[in-house]
């Protein structure tokens, strides 16, 4: 292991992942912690928390990328970060391996208390294809990427004469209808209306959206009747929404099957393909020697202290989508869990960390218990669908349900210096209408500095111009006389 001086030889509490959990709990015990002579340090491989509730909005264009995420150094200061990646932890003997974000070598840090919290990661399937031609929504940069490939797509496309090219260019897939698949195509559909607006040369129905999803409904988080009427509004927008259908493959051309009999669905061609498909616990977790449930999170008590058959494992918290919470309103997982969403995870991470200062004043611990509040979607501007549980259940849908939705999570995103900055953007936008400029060569953004820098090729010496060929000398011509017959003389 190579040494780190850089670390601060204090009492550590180290921090998983800086992400609800994460931002929350050091933010909450940064300056406790240090009063009494420790450190609390955070590692993560961004030096950021995104908030993954607007990255549709962010492939939408409605909000600017470095809004829906907050910054770990601007708002931790009394905080030691790390930026790199949690690859083990042997919690017996209080240490944890780090992969540092510039490839250096790992490195051991030691510690007093562990708070797991390196949240989820997409969860893919074995699809053919799929890893070489799809893209999912579960990063800032993922939402950036996608909402410049619509523009270029579109744009790209209206240039092309050949129709099955021309349909390839226009056809935008997203695999799976929970909240981020449906928020994830209405909020791509939206800009591309837009887009098309300003483009002459092609036409909205030229642009051709659709929705795959395995199960018989979209959406579980909101009634079946609200689910009926989310497909109906799809469906109204020129969103093909194919339910009980999965794909089968993505190479080449999309391959399509019925479910549950597998028989052939569709087959198109397409040039995006957005995964949205489900998530999973940041699979991390299963290099510890924590205790594991079977759906790969770390299992835990109410009061979020990680706890096994052998019982509770002293110093050890877990919070978030990587750990297994009880949910003792009992309206969570079918396994008596509570759902992975930033609802959960804002408030747990709160609780967790009264609970580890409190550990360490003998004082009692209280459980996590939390009533859902309900369930607020946006579909591009003023459209949505929300089900609010505070007084009773109210359902909503359409504009007062797309204000539920940017009132509360305008609220809830961290850090009022993140509020200010996402609430005002919201405002010019709808004042100045939405911003269709599509950035370019964001992967190669050297491109243009690299071409200028090059020397140009000398240009090739003209050929010499060809020699004209004299003609071929004629034979001297004789006056030739025809003979004259003796008698005529």
């Amino acid at each position: 292991m190579a040494s780190t001086p850089q670390l601060q030889d204090r009492p550590r509490v180290l921090v998983v992942g800086g992400g609800y959990v994460g931002l929350y709990v050091a933010l909450k015990l940064q300056n406790k912690i240090a009063n009494a002579g420790g450190i609390v340090t955070v590692v993560d491989p961004l030096p950021y928390m995104t908030y993954q509730p607007f990255l549709p909005e962010v492939a939408g264009g409605n909000i600017e990328a470095r809004h829906a995420v907050v910054s770990h150094r601007q708002h931790l200061k009394q905080t030691e970060l790390i930026q790199g990646r949690v690859t083990s932890i042997d919690h017996a003997n209080r240490t944890a391996v780090v992969a540092p974000a510039d490839g250096g070598d790992n490195f051991e840090v030691p510690y007093f208390d562990v708070v797991v919290s390196a949240g989820a990661i997409t969860r893919t399937f074995p699809i053919k294809g799929l890893a070489d031609k799809g893209i999912g929504l579960k990063t800032i940069e993922e939402a950036v990427a996608l909402r410049n490939k619509v523009l270029e797509r579109i744009e790209t496309g209206s240039l092309i004469t050949d129709p099955a090219e021309r349909a390839r260019a226009l056809t935008f897939v997203v695999v799976g209808g929970g909240f981020a698949g449906i928020e994830c195509i209405t909020e791509m559909e939206d800009l591309a209306r837009a887009a098309v607006r300003n483009n002459p040369r092609v036409k909205q129905e030229e642009v051709r959206f659709v929705l795959v999803e395995a199960m018989g409904r979209i959406m579980p988080e909101v009634t079946e009747k609200q689910a009926v009427w989310v497909v109906e509004h799809l469906r109204s927008r020129g969103i093909e929404v194919l339910l009980n259908t999965s794909l089968d493959s993505a190479e080449g051309s999309l391959k399509l099957i019925n479910l549950p009999d597998k028989s052939p669905a569709q087959e198109f061609q397409a040039d995006t393909l957005v995964w949205t498909a489900g998530v999973q616990a940041n699979p991390m977790v299963r290099s510890t020697d924590f205790p594991i449930d079977p759906r790969g999170r770390v299992r835990v008590l109410p009061d979020l202290r990680v706890s096994g058959d052998d019982g509770i494992v002293e110093n050890a918290w877990a919070a978030g989508d990587v750990a297994a919470v009880p949910d003792l309103t009992g309206s969570g997982l079918p396994d008596g869990t509570c759902v992975p969403n930033a609802q959960h995870a804002l408030r747990q991470a709160k609780r967790l960390a009264k609970n580890l200062w409190a550990s360490r004043w003998d004082k009692p611990l209280k459980d996590y218990k939390h009533k859902n509040l309900g369930a607020v979607a946006g579909f591009g501007e003023w459209k949505g669908v929300a089900n609010i549980n505070l007084v009773g259940r109210i359902g909503l849908k359409g504009p007062l349900a797309w204000l539920a939705h940017r009132g509360y999570h305008g609220l809830a995103m961290p850090t009022v210096e993140r509020k200010i900055r996402v609430i005002a953007g919201w405002f010019w936008g709808l004042v100045l209408g939405r911003d269709t400029t599509q950035l370019m060569d964001l992967d190669h953004p050297r491109a243009a500095f690299v071409a200028a820098a090059t020397p140009a090729p000398k240009p090739a010496a003209a050929a010499p111009a060809p020699v004209a060929e004299k003609p071929a000398a004629e034979p001297a011509r004789t006056e030739s006389k025809e003979a004259v017959p003796a008698d005529s003389k």
